[in-house]
């Protein structure tokens, strides 16, 4: 009575040997899809026991499937999942999180903009961590980017009592098992905000560490039209009450 809410103990699944599932979304990144895929598979052949890569195909309009389709008949441990409309950002990740069947997920973007090599950084941190969540170093995007996602970062941060560097940095850890006790609901650019608070709010803890960020070579980014962010806006003040509602397990 009137004492401290206590959390539920999270036992955190085992580190070694590491079973991983990467993932990472792609629309329209045929000038990617290939690169990305390879520099995947030389650092978790080195890294991981036991991996797969699991390619979405978000509803792409160009060779993006095709080039994921053959990648997948040239490697064992990359399978392609096709959404045959595009269902966005959120809608991809989710469809890769729930593909994936290994202990842990790592996610990224498939535009090639980090290197995986930096994963290393993040495996010690299980050990501490339920997730780990990296921030991008000297970011390389355009000011207007910067700015909207320093204060999305913030603003997010604020409502959902966290303090995490870089929300939608898409170099994180999550262990499997947390997307079979949450739901996820967001189909845009909420999809990382959704998953930490949700998580958060289930007792897991998120480690923070810094990893390189690179310039796009090829393709365009999409996430920051006025539509995307309005949609993320209004999203945002739904699950902030839902998720006020939702009771830890």
């Amino acid at each position: 009575m009137g004492g401290k809410e206590r959390l539920p103990v999270i036992e955190r699944p085992p580190r070694d040997p590491l079973s991983i599932s990467v993932t990472f979304p792609c629309y329209n990144e045929e000038a990617n899809v290939e690169r990305t895929t390879l520099a995947a598979l030389r650092t978790f052949d080195r890294v991981a026991q036991d991996y797969e890569i699991i390619i979405v195909n978000d509803g792409s309009k160009d060779r993006t499937g095709e080039i994921a389709d053959r990648l997948a008949a040239e490697h064992t441990t990359v399978r392609v999942a096709h959404n045959q409309t595009n269902l966005g950002y959120g809608g991809a990740l989710k469809r890769g999180f729930l593909e994936a069947r290994k202990t842990w997920v790592f996610y990224t973007d498939g535009d090639g903009q980090f290197d995986f090599d930096e994963i290393e950084k993040l495996i010690p941190l299980l050990d501490q961590f339920d997730i780990v969540s990296a921030y991008r170093l000297d970011r390389k995007d355009s000011l207007v980017r910067k700015t909207n996602a320093m204060a999305w970062t913030v603003l997010v941060n604020v409502v959902f009592g966290m303090r995490i560097r870089d929300i939608d940095g898409a170099f994180k850890v999550y262990p499997r098992r947390l997307f079979d006790e949450i739901e996820m609901k967001s189909n845009g650019a909420l999809i990382d905000a959704e998953v930490l608070a949700r998580a958060k709010r289930q007792g897991y803890t998120i480690g923070q560490i810094g990893v390189h960020h690179y310039p796009r070579t090829a393709g365009s980014q999409t996430g920051a039209n006025l539509r995307v962010i309005l949609r993320a806006f209004r999203e945002l003040m739904t699950l902030r009450r839902e998720i006020r509602k939702t009771c830890r397990r």
